[in-house]
């Protein structure tokens, strides 16, 4: 049986090294190729019409003045007459012309009829008594949900809550299948049963989503020593991808599709658009060089692609780009979910956790959204939570960096932080004493990290108690936090080629989203084969290419890195079958080391890589790894990593003004493929957490229901300004190395929005509730406090 597990560490001369991005080159030159850059020969200019209205119903679409405009080439209704828009954004009308002004005009000509109706914009507390419990399904129901745009899953979820008392027949699917309704809908509608006759029974904007009561609360919250009080939060943003969501399709005939596209889910997307254009999805080929961010937000065609397929169909297969503008790109493509709590948490005075009470709310968009993983890290034995879904129609909520941990971190991180600092306790202490209510496994990990992560930081030095490090105007704080996250490696399949002359290729449908993925599997790939890793072509991107699973959740480093060992050892070894003759040797006898196949115990006997490639014959020997694959053991990918933020802050007790003057994040992530990418990684993470910490707010106009803040002026980001001492430690070695490949995109982007939060809490002497720290909110706190 061939040895797929990971070389130990002697025998790593590439893996776990700090090693530049092979993708660097072309990246820094300009001369990476992004979905914009794709120019062909003929191409046309689409551009939408979005609804001005946060709720309405569609009346009547005249596009016949648009049709008859020279240089238009085709004009795509987007929504149904009678339907409903959902958003302020939404996509309604769509339009491909030879240039974008001529789009544009074409836009503007375009008559829609609107039935404004009643909307929510807004995310704030719900009155009590307010949430709705959900009750049976209706048809009305299941329509609404479809032009919502609820994604599936979200949509068998929800069937799955209702009573049962009525199939759909297949002339209702059928219906729905072509209003938009996807296989996965179907499927879901079939296996679940609908309501008939639930009725127009009102319907609430807040919706019951949880409530679950663990261990004995009300006797740890009479019992208790201490309770502390708060209330906590983060709002809605979005995803604000520097290349902006879009692509450009075009027929090469009237049954095959070419799709280029910005995504983070190249092997996934035909699939997707299989059943909207009719065709099957082995038609559709998709194709991406480099992607300008995604975070979450890329992994469907959405439905402007669609609408752009449609457009080039109508236009002869002419390919249309479909680009979002920056102000679209902030309104509707995607945004993280807002989570607020009111808490409640018990405690002994020697600072033992011993109950936990949550109301939480928060919102996802026209889908409500489910209850944050509240307490997070901690299992407070005694819990009692009930979260409230707001269904509000600012546009669909997708997944952003670790869906929700954040939001988590900030909430509990908070609550807990506040029960040290009533108690007069420093947060490490506090934080030590109870981290046995953690996961077992992770226990020792995050005492490690703790420690490491107090020495970077000068935490014993630098810590004193809340609002007691003020020299005049300037308050100095420190705050902490800790976080968890799979990152099990994904499906994947690569193939490796030897060829007679020497020269390896692998072929794989995976993304590289910027996080290194390139780099990674030809590390693993070099490593094993015992060659440089520019003596490999490797070929991404498209699906031409064997699949491999969508750049999220953490799940592309293991997987791609899995499938490229088991690949990368079955061609070595393939290879060593052929050569082990000429050197006299058995083929367990051989290695691959440094462009040579020589024998491990003499390695006067051996021959050049090229050499050893001459013994395959005539014919290239391709294989095929893939993960999972249980019949090669071992597992070479693993799931659950910890980590630790901390973060240093400055505030200026005149204007609010919040600046970080130092981060620390140390993490780990089990085997580390490139110390330098990982660690970078980090970086870029504790740069995110800056951002939303501080900056960052989707600002809807209670009035119009529409986004007050869609550009780059009032949408802030951090700047260079902004960044400060960055400090990283990846735990890896004995203890870690074991585990495998896991991981690393989203778990250092969930601490820094707490432990910022938390730093900003003991510098001025009161909490902060929700984030982004602005100015106008840390004074408000301090006026609160002044007035106390």
């Amino acid at each position: 049986m061939p040895d797929y597990s990971w070389p130990p560490p002697e025998n790593r001369n590439l893996i776990g090294k700090r090693i530049s991005r092979v993708d660097s080159p072309v990246k820094v030159s300009g001369r990476a190729k992004y979905t914009y850059d794709y120019n062909p020969s003929g191409m046309l200019f689409g551009k939408i019409l979005r609804s001005p209205y946060a709720k309405a119903k569609i009346v009547s679409i005249d596009t016949s003045a648009a049709e008859k405009m020279p240089g238009v080439k085709a004009v795509q209704i987007a929504q149904k007459i009678g339907g409903t828009v959902q958003w302020a954004g939404d996509e309604v009308v769509g339009v491909a012309a030879v240039d974008e002004a001529t789009a544009e005009d074409a836009i503007r000509a375009i008559k829609v009829t609107y039935q404004p109706l009643p909307y929510l914009v807004n995310d704030v507390e719900p009155p009590a008594g307010a949430a709705e419990t959900p009750g049976p399904l209706s048809m009305d129901d299941l329509e609404d949900m479809l032009d919502n745009q609820v994604r599936p899953r979200e949509m068998a979820e929800q069937i799955q809550q209702y009573g049962i008392t009525f199939k759909p027949d297949d002339k209702m699917l059928e219906g729905l299948k072509s209003d938009g309704a996807t296989d996965d809908v179907l499927a879901a509608l079939r296996s679940a049963t609908v309501h008939q006759d639930a009725g127009s029974r009102p319907k609430s904007n807040f919706q019951k989503a949880a409530a679950q009561t663990q261990g004995e609360p009300d006797k740890a919250f009479s019992d208790a020593e201490i309770v502390s009080e708060g209330m906590y939060g983060s709002p809605v943003i979005t995803h604000c991808c520097l290349e902006s969501h879009g692509a450009t399709p075009e027929w090469t005939d009237d049954d095959h599709l070419m799709v280029h596209i910005s995504t983070q889910n190249v092997s996934g997307i035909a699939g997707q658009m299989a059943e909207p254009m009719g065709i099957p999805a082995a038609n559709i080929r998709v194709h991406q060089d480099h992607i300008g961010g995604g975070f979450g937000s890329k992994f469907g065609p959405d439905h402007w692609t669609i609408v752009a397929a449609q457009l080039s169909k109508k236009a002869g297969g002419k390919p249309v780009r479909m680009m979002l503008e920056r102000n679209s790109e902030l309104e509707v493509a995607g945004c993280r979910p807002s989570a607020y709590a009111r808490v409640k948490v018990a405690a002994k005075k020697d600072g033992t956790i011993t109950g936990w009470q949550s109301q939480s709310w928060g919102t996802g968009g026209p889908g409500g959204g489910g209850m944050p993983p509240i307490p997070y890290v901690f299992n407070i034995p005694n819990q009692r939570k009930e979260h409230t879904a707001i269904r509000n129609n600012i546009g669909p909520a997708r997944a952003w960096r670790a869906p929700n941990h954040p939001q988590a971190a900030v909430i509990t991180m908070g609550a807990l932080e506040d029960v040290a600092a009533k108690l007069n306790m420093d947060p490490l202490d506090f934080f030590l004493k109870n981290i046995e209510l953690t996961t077992k496994d992770r226990q020792n990990v995050y005492r490690e990290e703790l420690a490491i992560a107090s020495d970077l930081m000068g935490w014993k030095n630098k810590w004193k108690p809340r609002g007691q490090n003020i020299a005049g105007n300037t308050a100095r704080g420190l705050g902490l936090s800790v976080h968890t996250w799979g990152g099990r490696g994904h499906a994947s399949d690569c193939d490796l080629t030897l060829h007679p002359d020497g020269s390896v290729d692998i072929k794989m449908g995976t993304q590289d989203i910027g996080t290194g993925t390139r780099t990674t599997i030809l590390i693993v790939a070099a490593d094993t084969l015992g060659i440089p890793m520019d003596a490999i072509n490797l070929f991404i991107g498209d699906t031409l290419y064997p699949p491999s699973g969508g750049s999220g959740g953490s799940t592309t480093p293991g997987g791609v890195s899995s499938s490229t060992r088991r690949a990368a050892v079955d061609a070595r070894d393939a290879l060593f079958e052929k050569v082990a003759p000429a050197l006299n040797a058995q083929p367990a006898d051989l290695e691959a080391v440094n462009s040579t196949v020589r024998v491990k115990s003499d390695h006067s006997r051996s021959m050049s890589w090229k050499q050893a490639c001459t013994k395959l014959g005539a014919m290239p020997l391709t294989v095929r790894g893939k993960n999972p694959d249980k019949s090669k053991p071992p597992d070479l990918t693993n799931s659950g990593v910890g980590g630790v933020g901390m973060a240093e802050v400055e505030v200026d007790t005149e204007t609010g003004v919040v600046k970080v003057k130092k981060m620390v994040a140390v993490q780990d992530c089990g085997l580390i493929i490139d110390l330098k990418m990982a660690e970078s990684s980090c970086y870029g993470a504790m740069v995110m957490g800056i951002s939303y910490a501080l900056f960052e707010e989707k600002v809807m106009d209670q009035t119009t229901g529409r986004m007050l803040n869609p550009n780059m002026e009032f949408y802030r980001l951090a700047g260079l300004n902004d960044i400060p001492d960055l400090t990283v430690h990846m735990m890896t070695g004995k203890g870690y190395d074991e585990r495998g490949v896991i991981g690393l995109g989203e778990p250092p982007v969930i601490s820094p929005g707490a432990a910022i939060s938390n730093a900003v809490a003991n510098a001025i002497g009161v909490r902060v509730p929700f984030l982004p720290l602005t100015p106008d909110r840390v004074l408000a706190a301090l006026g609160q406090k002044a007035g106390a």
